[in-house]
Parts: structure tokens; sequence; C-alpha cells
């Protein structure tokens, strides 16, 4: 039977890490497993070398170390790795994968496998890895087993840039930055390295260069060792053509526009300033999603409450229908504004898509789609009215109503938003705790929202005080999985930022084993991020007493609201985080400003009834 080079592998392995870092890469997330053992030692290998340079953080379990790094990725745009053993352990990537596609987040899959003759032979942990993922992936390579040839340590180098290249953001983003709010146009990246016996490789300093078959091979080793290139993807130009954007002016300078934007919208400080700029110029309303990167940057022209906005039972005033949209990024959460933007394209209103790689539009209403980052759009279109065109799109009498109306609209639905703490039960409400929380948060937080009722209470809520402030979620697939991970790997890429997680029962008790990185936040020695918990605890799952499911029936509880009586005091306590449950919002915001900042994760628990939340958001989601 073939046996493992100890110091072949490690050349090999060693020279693949090498060339990742030289590309950026900064963080490896390892799962302990056996099969493993060559990619996880070599990682922590380098990570001794130069903490700099790379950093290994350990996760027992699978499912979750994937949403760390996929969180990693997600707040600084560059992808992070992480390692698995052979088996059901990668099978546990499936989740991060799919989020990583659908919210185009860089993601690197590095997996141990037995070697080729152990095969479809019974070998124990084994199955077929090839593909394992499917088109969900950007791009596989199934590794060769590892040898210290020079010709194999080239490739070990190329296939590693080739790897970054392949999930890393396209299209116009040029070199790896850091994203406003989790956005990227990237995806994840599965390489698959069979591995043989003995398994520990060797990082011997000065190899006996005759034990590889090459006496001069370890000098050519050592030329072979790439310079620091920070961000390998040259900028892609995405400048739309002239023509598409005199079309495009000339089609819009006589209409009422209104720009929207969801999450995916602005992929850096860049993007997110050109289009503010942009829209404040020519008087063109924003109407921002809170993961859009648009809605705390301090412009006017930001709509932070379009949903309650078009929530009045009246319907939604002549002055504030527009006669074309631009869109940048996916459908904001609010359901209502899609239905809305639905209706009126029925009814003949103008929509204009940019986005870097998809339309992203299930309404089918896109009448001109242009494949560009949102700065590069701005950039096109305020040269075009600026220096081609007499009479700029904008500044008419008309948009300008148009902006004002709009304008007063949400200061006069954020007036009545406001009240929430001082309405009647407010102790009992989300809304209240959530509308405290924005107050509360520090200059440069990272505010993490989980999904269901948590996204929704912040879009209605969320007024940032600071435009430093940087909102992140999960909403490519919308689950529930992995939340706690996630926010994990962003507040680990980015550990000078106070990070916040607002979160269900459910999210939590989803990924409640996450709270075992509490202990690897401190084993390094390193200074460790400040992560508070904000728990709102309805006991089940409030958001189905909104949906059609919603029944006095045995089965909506049963099968719906699903209550799990679950003790998040002891569970705190189990992996040693500090816990506190506060019973009203002076007492929330007493708790929240004596954790946050201090390192670790701290978990602050709010009650709330798990039914009648229909009833409860009625007076600020439907306003008259």
């Amino acid at each position: 039977m073939p046996q493992a080079n100890p110091q072949a592998v490690g050349l090999f392995l060693e020279s693949f890490f090498d060339e990742l870092c030289a590309c950026g890469v900064r963080n490896v997330v390892v799962c302990p497993g056996s099969r493993s053992t060559p990619l996880a030692m070599t990682a922590f290998e380098l990570s001794q070398r130069d903490p700099k340079r790379l950093r290994v953080l350990v996760d027992v379990d699978e499912r979750g170390a994937a949403f760390v790094a996929l969180g990693m990725g997600k707040a600084t745009g560059v992808p992070a790795a992480v390692v698995c053993t052979s088996g059901s352990a990668v099978a546990n990537f499936y989740p991060a994968v799919l989020e990583a596609e659908s919210s185009g987040v860089p993601l690197l899959l590095l997996t141990g496998d037995r070697p080729p003759q152990l095969q479809g032979l019974g070998a124990p942990q084994t199955c077929d890895q090839l593909h394992l993922f499917g088109s969900h992936v950007r791009a596989f390579r199934q590794m060769p087993v590892p040898a210290a040839t020079e010709d194999m340590l080239v490739f070990a180098r190329q296939a590693a840039k080739e790897a970054v290249i392949a999930c890393a953001p396209r299209r116009g983003l040029g070199s790896l930055s850091v994203p406003v709010a989790g956005a990227s146009t990237g995806g994840a990246v599965h390489l698959n390295f069979p591995f043989d016996e003995p398994l520990k490789p060797d990082f011997s300093e000065h190899l006996p260069a005759e034990a590889l078959g090459n006496p001069s091979l370890v000098a050519k080793i050592k030329a072979l060792r790439s310079k620091e290139i920070q961000g390998c993807i040259a900028p892609v130009s995405c400048e739309p053509s002239d023509e598409a954007i005199e079309s495009l002016v000339h089609t819009l300078r006589k209409k009422r526009v209104l720009m929207v934007a969801g999450d995916g919208a602005a992929f850096s400080e860049r993007d997110a300033r050109a289009v503010l700029d942009l829209a404040d110029y020519a008087s063109i309303p924003v109407l921002a999603d809170p993961l859009s990167g648009l809605r705390c940057r301090g412009y006017g022209v930001s709509i932070e409450s379009y949903d309650a906005v078009l929530g009045s039972p009246q319907g939604v005033p002549e002055a504030l229908r527009p006669d074309a949209v631009i869109r940048f990024g996916r459908y904001p959460v609010s359901k209502r504004l899609t239905q809305w933007l639905r209706k009126l394209s029925a009814e003949g209103m103008f929509s204009v898509v940019v986005d870097p790689c998809e339309t992203r539009d299930f309404n089918a209403a896109t009448d001109i789609y242009l494949p560009c980052s949102a700065a590069c759009f701005a950039s096109a279109i305020t040269g075009n009215w600026i220096g081609r065109s007499k009479h700029i799109i904008g500044v008419t009498p008309t948009q300008r109503s148009f902006l004002s109306a709009w304008m007063q609209a949400n200061e006069n639905v954020a007036a009545v938003l406001g009240q929430v703490e001082s309405a009647e039960g407010a102790d009992a409400f989300e809304g209240a705790y959530v509308h405290a929380l924005m107050d509360e948060l520090p200059p440069d937080a990272c505010l993490f929202v989980g999904n269901s009722m948590s996204i929704r209470a912040v879009d209605t809520f969320c007024r940032c005080q600071s435009s430093t402030i940087q909102i992140l979620g999960n909403r490519g697939l919308n689950g529930i999985d992995g939340t706690v991970s996630t926010m994990f790997g962003a507040s680990w890429a980015q550990p000078m930022r106070p990070v916040t997680l607002l979160v269900g029962d459910l999210a939590l008790l989803h990924d409640l084993n996450a709270l075992a990185l509490q202990r690897e936040l401190f084993a390094l020695g390193l200074p460790a991020p400040s992560i508070t918990i904000v728990l709102l605890n309805n006991n089940g799952g409030a958001i189905f007493d909104m949906l059609p499911q919603q029944s006095d029936e045995p089965y909506f509880e049963r099968l719906f609201l699903t209550p799990q009586d679950v003790d998040f005091e002891s569970a705190a306590r189990a992996f040693s985080v500090p816990y506190q449950r506060v019973g009203s919002v002076a007492e929330f915001r007493e708790a929240y400003q004596a954790q946050v900042g201090k390192p670790g994760f701290h978990l602050i628990e709010i009650n709330v009834p798990l039914r009648g939340v229909k009833d409860r958001y009625a007076p600020y989601w439907e306003l008259a």
C-alpha cells in the first residue's frame, strides 16, 4: 500500500496556504478530524510563524464552522477558509454553501478525503465527495495526492490562486475590500484533498533534499515563495456604454424617479456615497432597507420608514407614486413594498435594475438591466447628466416635489414610530426594545440581525444614530440556521468593532452550540471582540401569527408556533456566557450599556408574548 511522505505533504500544503495568504486570505476555521490533519496542522503551523498573516479558529461543529467562515467573508469581502475531515462532516457545510451562493459571499471549503485506493471499497468515513455541492459552488477541484516535485508545488500555488479568484467578488469591484453591509458578488469554492497515511505532515525547516529525490529542490522551493499581493484580482471595467446611459437619461428625464436599495445595494463605502450623492444631487428619494448600507448614512434623501408609509389604510397618496424606479441589490425586506412595486409595474411603471451579477427580479418587472456596481452606475449617469445634458433630471420642480412628499411622509410616520417606548404596554412589545437598541448602539458598532421577526422589527424601527454603524444579516435564503455562528465570524474578522446580535429564541436555539466559541475567543491571548446577544424570546415562531396559517385550532400551536420552553439562563451558564434577563426598556438600556464593549459573549434576554404579534405591530404597520 502506498504511504504519504510527511515532508512532501508539508511542502505541498505549505505552498498552497502560503499562496492563499498572498492572495489576501487571513482566516482559517478548523473543525477537528483525522483525515483533515494535514490541512489543519499546516494552517496552524503558518499561523504560529506569523499570526498577523494567518489566524486559525477552531469550531467543533462543521455546520457552525462554515457559517463562521461565511460571517468572516460577509464582514470583510475577503474569503475565509473552513477545514473539515471526510464523510458526513463535509455535508454539514451545505447550509452555509447555499447561503453563500444566494448572498454572494466568498467562502473557501477545504475538505480532507481518503486516497483513491480506498474509495468505493467500504473504507470507514468515506463517501463520494467529488462535486458534492453540485452547481451551488463557483468551482470544484479534486486536488492530487500531495507531492513535492517542483511542478506540483507550482500547481499547489496556482490552485490556491484560482480558488480565491473563483470565490471572490466579481465585476468591477477591484481588489478585495471591506463591504459596507455584507454585500458581495462572490460564492463558495470547494477543494477536496485526498490524503494517505501517515497524516501528520513534517515541517522541518532544513529538509534532506535527497529524501525528496531532487538535491536542488530546496533552493527552488524558497524561490517560489510569493510576494504579498493583497487582493489578487485586477479591476474589471464595468462602465455602462454611453449609448445605454444617454437612452436611460432620455427615458427618465420627465418621470418621477424613485430609488430602492435592498441587501447587496452597496458593496463598498464608494458605492454607498456614490448612490446617495447622486440621489441627493438629483432629488431622488431612496427607500433604503436596513441591510442596504444606505439607511444610516445621514442623507436626507434616505427614506427609512417606507414600509409604514405604504401601510396607510387609505392607500398610498398619488404624490408618492413614481413613474420610474431604479433598484440596487435585491428587493428590500418589506413585502408590502415588493407588492406595491409589482402593482405599479403592472400599471406601466418603468423599472431599472443595477446589479453586478443578476436582476434578482422575482416580480419579472425589469425594463432595463445594467450589470455594473452602484458606484459605476452613479458615476456614469452623473457624468452624463452634468456633462452632456442641458436639462438635469432630478432638479425639475416635479422631481423636487416628489422628494419633498416622500420626506414629509417619512417624518410624519417616524414621529409616530418614535412613540413606541411610551405607548401603553410598551414593555411587552418588541419594537420598544429595538428602538432603544438603535439609540444605544455605539459608533462603529456592527448590528447583526436574525431573520423572521428580528429583521422586520429593525426594518420598522431602525433610525441609526451614527453613519458608521454596520448592519448585517443572512438574507440570502432568509433561514435561521447558523445565525450566531455567522455573527461570530463577522465579529472575529473585525475585532475592534463591537458586535450586537438581535435574534429570536428559535434562531438562537438552532445554533446554540456556537456559544461554545466563548472559549475560543480567549484561547489565543488576543484582544477578544465584544459580542452582545439581545434575545427577543417569544417562546416560539411568533411570525406565523401574522401568516395565513394562523388559527385557533390545535394544529397551529403544535406545527407552527412550536413553543420550546428553553431555560436560556442555564444554557448560557453551560457555556460560561454572562447572562441577564430584563423586564422593561429602562432595564434593557442599563444592562446593554453595562455589557457592550466588554470582551466576549454576553446574553441579554427579553421575554415577549408568543401570540398577538400582529395586533402589537398594527399601530405601527398600519398608520393612517
